[in-house]
C-alpha cells in the first residue's frame, strides 16, 4: 500500500469498456510527513474519496483485487480513505484538523 493524496478527478470519455463507471483519481504520493513527493499516479476510486483526502492506493496487480476493479485492466486503486496517522508515537495527520 502507498500514501497520496487526492489532487483531482481524470475523465476520459474514451475508454475501454471493462472501465466504463469508473471513476479516476489522479493523486500526489506522500511521505510520512504527509509532504507530497512530486510524483503522481492515476488510480480508480473504490471507496468515494475527494480532493484533499489522504487515501491508501495499491499498484500493480493488487490493483485488481478489490471488488470495484475485479477483472478490469487497471494499475492502480484507492482502497481506503485514511483518518490518521502517527509515526514514531506522534500523530502526523488528522483528519479534519489537518486538512
Amino acid at each position: 500500500m502507498n500514501l497520496a493524496k487526492v489532487m483531482g478527478t481524470v475523465v476520459a470519455s474514451q475508454k475501454d469498456e471493462k472501465l466504463d463507471g469508473l471513476r479516476f483519481l489522479l493523486l500526489a504520493t506522500a511521505g510520512p510527513d504527509g509532504q507530497l513527493s512530486g510524483s503522481s499516479v492515476v488510480a480508480v476510486d473504490a471507496v468515494g474519496a475527494g480532493p484533499g483526502e489522504y487515501v491508501l492506493y495499491a499498484s500493480g496487480s493488487s490493483a485488481r483485487q478489490t471488488r470495484v476493479t475485479d477483472g478490469r485492466p487497471v494499475d492502480a486503486v484507492v482502497m481506503a480513505i485514511v483518518d490518521s496517522w502517527e509515526v514514531e508515537g506522534e500523530e502526523r495527520y488528522h483528519k479534519g484538523r489537518d486538512d
